[in-house]
């Protein structure tokens, strides 16, 4: 009785903590305490939370294992258009285990509390906006939206219905960024004036060819259901199994890779999006039918805002890298550096001088010999030694506890938000700023000319999108 009231008062002050503010403004710790106490807690049978999954594939069976590890929660049912894998969660999940390849099957059942969104991204905006309208909570895998025309009408019907939504990129819940937020708002590396980050990848598996079903044909896929009907072509396996390989399903490496980037630049820099989006690539290695490039660069300009001053990102993927599987995540200020890892960071710090030196690549030496000296005897009177120093600064490093998963924090995060206990952190608004300008990426390339985007309005300036 005593743990659990010393619980009670526990989240009870942090959840009051948060009616006046967001969650991703919480201290590292006290989110860490927070989400604790929610992995924690007891449920009982009548207060599980109910869950269907739609799309069992790669992140449907990681997100499945993943939130089961939460309490209060069971598996009600599951989608996917190929038989293997319904045939797998049955064999994961008990032969009990509702199956379906109709998702709105899972939307009528009254039991079913929340849909987890897992399909490939043409599916994310239908299966989301009839879940909402259905009533049910949505956590819907990134990027939230295949196309950039597609992110209106969600987040309308998100407004409308009041339904619950939470984008699925887990950057947002984590204690990481969250403690890297903290120090950056305190100023550790100064003004932020670029951010980079690369993603190298050299493998087969890496370049999304995954291992294909033997048994894949149209009488164990539902290819119409799939395209959505507007692709008229007979089946192909490989459009199904690979699809994030085709621009008509996914959203190549920038919806893939570069939303991870921006979902946390976002909740760090509480910026709305870039007004600039330009984006050059090639498809340079798998030539294996696929039509979205394995090379892509692109830059994204961050306009000055009531948030913060202009800045730039640059983003870069190769799928066939001769540096390896890597990964860069860089925030560049004008007093230091934030590098990432996956579970950690290091803050490199470096501030100038109070005195500015003088003379420059040899320019003194230009200068007559009475103005050199000067020059010199002036400098001397203003600034004493200690201003020629340049300050002393350690290096900061924060790390997340062993085991740490912030996809665990991301489910806890929205699972608490079915349960009103505290509020969604990434909802259909912020999913969409993370998602349109990596779309517009996409945009650029294929059109070939520099975005203009709207980051208040969340539109193309020009009127398309």
């Amino acid at each position: 009785m005593s743990n659990r009231r010393q619980f009670i008062r526990r989240i009870g002050g942090l959840a009051a903590a948060i009616t006046t503010s967001s969650l991703a403004d919480l201290a590292a710790r006290e989110r860490y305490e927070m989400l604790e106490l929610q992995r924690g807690k007891a449920y009982s049978a009548n207060d599980k939370i109910r869950v269907g999954v739609v799309g069992m594939g790669i992140i449907g069976v990681r997100n499945t294992r993943t939130f089961l590890e939460l309490p209060g929660l069971e598996l009600a049912a599951v989608c996917d258009l190929y038989t293997g894998r319904l045939e797998r969660a049955k064999e994961l999940y008990g032969k009990q285990l509702f199956t379906t390849k109709d998702y709105r099957e899972l939307l009528v059942r009254p039991d079913i509390d929340a849909i987890i969104v897992c399909t490939s991204d043409n599916w994310h905006d239908r299966i989301s906006i009839d879940a909402m309208r259905a009533g049910k909570a949505v956590y819907c895998e990134k990027p939230l939206v295949h196309q950039l025309s597609q992110g209106s009408e969600l987040m309308r019907v998100q407004k409308e219905t009041g339904a619950l939504l939470q984008v699925g990129s887990q950057r947002v819940s984590s204690i990481v960024y969250a403690k890297a937020k903290e120090l950056y708002k305190a100023g550790e590396i100064g003004q932020l004036n670029s951010v980079e980050a690369a993603f190298d990848r050299q493998s087969v598996l890496g370049a999304w060819k995954y291992t294909m079903p033997p048994d894949a044909s149209p009488d164990t896929v539902d290819w119409q259901r799939f395209v959505r009907g507007k692709d008229k072509s007979s089946f192909d396996p490989k459009k199904f199994f690979w699809w994030r390989n085709y621009r008509e399903y996914g959203t190549g490496v920038a919806g893939d890779l570069f939303v991870h980037l921006l979902s946390g630049l976002h909740f760090l820099t509480d910026s709305l999006g870039p007004s600039r989006i330009f984006a050059t690539g090639d498809l340079c290695y798998w030539k294996d039918g696929r039509n979205v490039p394995d090379v892509m660069t692109a830059v994204l300009e961050y306009p000055e805002s009531p948030q913060h001053k202009a800045f730039q990102v640059t983003l870069r993927v190769n799928l066939m890298s001769g540096m390896g599987d890597t990964a860069t995540t860089r925030f560049v200020g004008t007093e230091g550096v934030i590098d990432f890892g996956w579970t950690d960071f290091t803050i490199k710090r470096s501030k100038i001088p109070v005195a500015p030196g003088y003379g420059g690549w040899d320019s003194f030496e230009t200068y007559p010999l009475s103005m050199q000296e000067r020059i010199r005897k002036q400098y001397d009177a203003t600034y004493s030694q200690a201003d020629r120093q340049a300050p002393a600064l350690s290096d900061l490093r924060y790390a997340a506890p062993d085991g740490y998963s912030d996809s665990k924090d991301h489910f806890a995060s929205f699972f608490a938000a079915v349960r009103k206990e505290m509020p969604v952190v990434e909802d259909a608004a912020f999913g969409f700023r993370a998602a349109a300008p990596c779309l517009a990426c996409n945009e650029s390339y294929f059109r070939g000319k520099v975005i203009h985007w709207d980051p208040v309005q969340m539109r193309e300036k020009n009127g398309r999108g």
